[in-house]
């Protein structure tokens, strides 16, 4: 109930569908909704009185119900690298953080699904925090469109969105999907399906959810063990779903012609990191058109854990890639001001960088 009140009158988030709905519902045509889609997505409109498409009759009755609401921007802060994390303010009060990763080639924006998270991974300093709500397709969408607002460049040719910030976006289906396809639709972002990315923890039923829908963007999957002992004892979540049920879902997921489906595997030393461990993990994804992300850990206080040496990452990844796995060693961007993976924690706290030790090692995050 308590999202339902706080999004009481904020039409940013709805959908082309509620928006004919909300024209009709007022005796208007529902193509005025199609109208208002444009306007809210595309042209990024602010005020109700700037959709001059819209009858003046259409405009007040609106402006008199509804609001055009994105979160409030509270604080940046700004890496070395060029990232830039944006801590959020939303309307109850509760924050989430947004990561801008602009980059010669392209650009990578990675938004948070929920306030907080449920799912508990050991390692992730998001967990600390718990998961306090999901957020609102509004919310979600305007991790992005304040950043365009700010004068941020979002171009869409290079642009890959990562659902890989706070929260489990599987747990948040609805509200992940209704945002994914105004980002994907022409008439809203217009971003391509095949550079957005929704990264799981391993929700398998949202797994088989994912893969039955008609507009869907890529899919990535947190695997970082090779046995369901030390899997359970990073991600919790492993008890519910094993690694055998997990890789079964992978197997069964309906993989488009141009589409691999990515594992994400971070790297902790003396945890995961054998070669026996990347042997483990080449039977368990063969038969599966896959890429590895190697990702090596970002630390920071609260936390045991230490990165896998570089020597010990470059000896993993040799051991995928000779059995013909792809295989890439994925440095995060905004380390120095905790905006890496698995550092978002609305925090001020730094971490350290490996990227000057591996400058032509590191991979597009999409």
């Amino acid at each position: 109930m308590e999202k339902r009140s706080i999004q009481a009158g904020n039409i940013f988030g709805l959908d082309r569908k509620e928006l004919e709905a909300i024209a009709v519902a007022q005796a208007h045509p529902g193509y005025r909704g199609r109208q208002l889609f444009r306007a809210l997505y595309s042209r990024r409109v602010r005020n109700f009185d700037s959709i001059t498409e819209l009858g003046k009759d259409f405009r007040e009755s609106l402006a008199g119900r509804y609001r055009i609401d994105y979160p409030s921007v509270e604080r940046t802060y700004e890496s070395s690298d060029g990232a830039v994390r944006y801590l959020l303010g939303l309307e109850d009060g509760r924050r989430v953080e947004t990561v801008y990763m602009p980059d010669k080639n392209r650009t990578t924006v990675c938004v948070s699904s929920q306030a907080g998270c449920a799912v508990d991974c050991q390692f992730c300093f998001t967990a600390l925090r718990g998961l306090e709500r999901n957020l609102s397709p509004g919310e979600i969408l305007g991790q992005l469109y304040i950043l365009l607002e700010a004068g941020r460049e979002l171009p869409k040719a290079r642009l890959n969105v990562v659902f890989m910030g706070m929260g489990e976006p599987l747990l948040n289906f609805r509200s992940v999907m209704k945002a994914v396809q105004v980002l994907g639709d022409p008439e809203g972002l217009g971003i391509p399906l095949r550079r957005i990315t929704i990264s799981t923890a391993g929700i398998v039923p949202g797994i088989v959810k994912l893969g039955r829908e008609p507009v869907r963007p890529k899919l990535a999957v947190s695997l970082n063990a090779s046995r369901d002992q030390e899997r359970t004892a990073l991600m919790p979540l492993n008890r519910k779903y094993p690694l055998g049920e997990l890789l079964a879902a992978c197997r069964s997921y309906p993989l488009r012609p141009w589409e691999r489906l990515t594992f994400e595997y971070v790297l902790l030393d003396g945890i995961n990191d054998s070669d026996s461990d990347a042997r483990r993990v080449v039977e368990l994804v063969r038969g599966i058109r896959c890429k590895i992300n190697l990702i090596p850990y970002n630390p920071g206080p609260g936390l045991p854990y230490r990165p896998s040496p570089l020597a010990r990452v470059l000896a993993f990844q040799q051991i995928l890639t000779r059995r013909h796995i792809p295989a890439f060693i994925r440095i995060s961007r905004g380390q120095d001001v905790s905006a890496a993976c698995g550092q978002l924690r609305l925090a001020d706290a730094t971490g350290s960088s490996l990227l000057d030790q591996v400058p032509d090692l590191h991979s597009p995050m999409a």
